[in-house]
């Protein structure tokens, strides 16, 4: 009994130790003079300067990050309309990586302006990446049948081989894909108690123009509630700022299984000070680190994550996005905080929340006169999955159905009133 009561004891102080105090963060970053200058020099120089400049190799660098300013913070107008003709006029001399920061672009800000434009290029593109963000941006103006077939035409014709070539492979069933019915959640919880897995779970919309909710379920299956039993929920946006499908790099964020890794703090001002969630997707690293397995060198590594769901959701193909994702190559997705200031995004369905490069990025507020955080749903979620032991498990990201609107904490609740041991 002693030896047990200094373990729990122990154990408190580690997690006492894991957890942060909101008041404890800040950031310079987010002052008010800080945040004028940033606006002010991105739409200033970064986008209105660069993209006013003729289009040559000494300027090329220049378009390249008007193009990444425009993606991220959804920037629009005349002025970065000229600079997507600049680009399109001479796209044949541009380096492969303007030609992909323009072609996101264009998908996050201009979804119906440019038809002409991209298909001339996706006639004459030889990468099958730029191939990709192409067809998705001419399938979103027109997802019926038709269309689809045709865009899956012009690839096998453009890509004889495009089934041993992942992203295409990717491509033709995200051109193909019927949506069914999401399974039963009740079912994922139920099999996190059978594995004793700690398990975030990330609640989202098919749009991802609408925020989601994520819970913790601990290692025992019982939710992380507050003091006074009420179940603790997290915002989060899942949403990347092209909004692009969840296959190609900086897309929205793959439904399915991630290994959550730990915590870490980035150097990245856009992110922030506040701990986030260290993930990896299947294939990013080593598999016996995504299992937590320190004997998994080898074995049917997709058997293996298809047995992380309980064998009513194995055959449901939405979870197999991670795979596929990791498969083609997207890294460094994270679940995160952010210091970028909302109002860039004001009257868009998912503000106050901001959207990544594909992360899931959770709420935070910050006081823009002192630099300290207001509120932080990625703080709170990050002290609910640290505040039993273990800094390890997985989080699982589903889209629950197609409700243009945010998910509520009501939906979530009644999730888990269908839970046994809630």
């Amino acid at each position: 009994m002693k030896h047990l009561l200094v373990a729990l004891l122990l154990s408190s102080a580690v997690m006492a130790m894991a957890q942060t105090r909101r008041e404890d963060i800040h950031t310079d970053f987010v002052l008010y003079n800080k945040r004028v200058a940033l606006e002010n020099d991105l739409r200033d120089r970064v986008v209105a300067r660069h993209f006013a400049a003729p289009l040559d190799s000494n300027t090329e660098d220049g378009y390249l990050s008007g193009c990444w300013a425009v993606a991220q913070f959804l920037f629009d107008g005349p002025a970065v309309m000229q600079g997507f003709d600049h680009l399109f006029a001479g796209y044949k001399s541009l380096s492969y990586d303007t030609k992909r920061a323009l072609l996101e672009a264009v998908y996050a800000v201009a979804p119906d302006r440019y038809r002409q434009e991209v298909n001339a290029v996706m006639a004459q593109e030889a990468d099958a990446r730029l191939f990709a963000l192409c067809t998705v941006y001419l399938f979103r103006l027109d997802m019926g049948v038709e269309n689809a077939n045709g865009l899956k035409i012009g690839m096998v014709e453009r890509f004889p081989g495009y089934d041993t070539i992942p992203v295409l492979q990717e491509l033709q069933h995200y051109l193909s894909f019927t949506r069914k019915k999401t399974p039963a959640i009740a079912e994922l919880f139920a099999y996190q108690q059978k594995t004793g897995a700690k398990t975030i779970y990330s609640f989202q919309r098919w749009d991802r123009d609408f925020g989601g909710l994520a819970i913790v379920q601990n290692a025992d299956g019982r939710f992380v509630r507050d003091e006074n039993g009420r179940l603790q929920v997290f915002q989060q946006l899942a949403r990347s700022g092209p909004g692009l499908p969840y296959f190609l790099t900086n897309g929205n964020t793959p439904q399915g299984v991630y290994s959550i890794q730990g915590t870490d703090i980035s150097r990245t001002n856009f992110i922030g000070p506040t701990p986030n969630l260290q993930l990896l997707l299947p294939g990013e690293g080593k598999w016996k680190d995504y299992f937590h397995d320190p004997d998994s060198v080898g074995g049917d590594s997709l058997q293996r994550y298809r047995e992380l769901l309980p064998p009513g959701w194995r055959d449901y193909t939405p979870m197999m996005e991670a795979w596929s994702a990791g498969a083609i190559g997207r890294t460094e997705i994270i679940a995160h905080g952010t210091t970028i200031d909302p109002e860039y995004f004001k009257g868009r369905p998912f503000y106050p929340l901001t959207p990544t490069m594909g992360c899931l990025c959770a709420k935070e507020l910050w006081n823009p006169t002192t630099g300290h955080l207001l509120v932080s749903e990625q703080n709170n979620l990050v002290n609910a999955f640290l505040s039993t032991p273990g800094r390890k498990g997985f989080l699982i990201v589903v889209n629950l159905d197609d409700q243009r609107k945010a998910v509520s904490r009501e939906e979530v609740e009644r999730l888990i009133d269908k839970n046994p041991r809630r």
